[in-house]
C-alpha cells in the first residue's frame, strides 16, 4: 500500500527519512488500517507539535483479493487529519489535492 503523510510545521521540521521510519515502525504491527492511520498522525503530533498533520493510507488487503469476494482491484483508503488540516477546509483540500495530483 501507500502512506501519504503531510504536516504544517510550527517550529520543528522533520526529515523525510524520519517520517518514513515512523510509518514503518507502526505498520510492522498486526492491526487494522484505521488504527494505523490514527497512530501515525498522533505520533507525528507528539514528536514535532505541528500546526496540522494529515495521513492517508491506501492499501490492498489480501483477504479481499485472494479469499472471499476476490475483488482484485479493490483498495481501502483511510485518513486522519489533526489540527489545521482537520479544522480548516482550505488546508485540508490543498493536502488532498497534492496527494492525488
Amino acid at each position: 500500500g501507500k502512506a501519504h503523510v503531510g504536516y504544517l510545521p510550527s517550529g520543528k521540521v522533520l526529515g523525510l527519512s524520519k517520517i518514513a521510519r515512523i510509518v514503518e515502525m507502526y505498520s510492522c504491527r498486526l492491526q487494522v488500517q484505521e488504527r494505523l492511520t490514527k497512530e501515525i498522525a498522533s505520533a507525528m503530533t507528539e514528536v514535532i507539535h505541528p500546526a496540522g498533520v494529515g495521513v492517508v493510507i491506501e492499501a490492498t488487503h489480501m483477504c479481499m483479493v485472494m479469499r472471499g469476494v476476490q475483488k482484485t482491484n479493490s483498495k481501502t483508503v483511510t485518513s486522519s487529519m489533526l489540527g489545521v488540516l482537520k479544522e480548516d477546509p482550505r488546508s485540508r483540500k490543498e493536502f488532498l489535492r497534492l496527494i492525488y495530483a
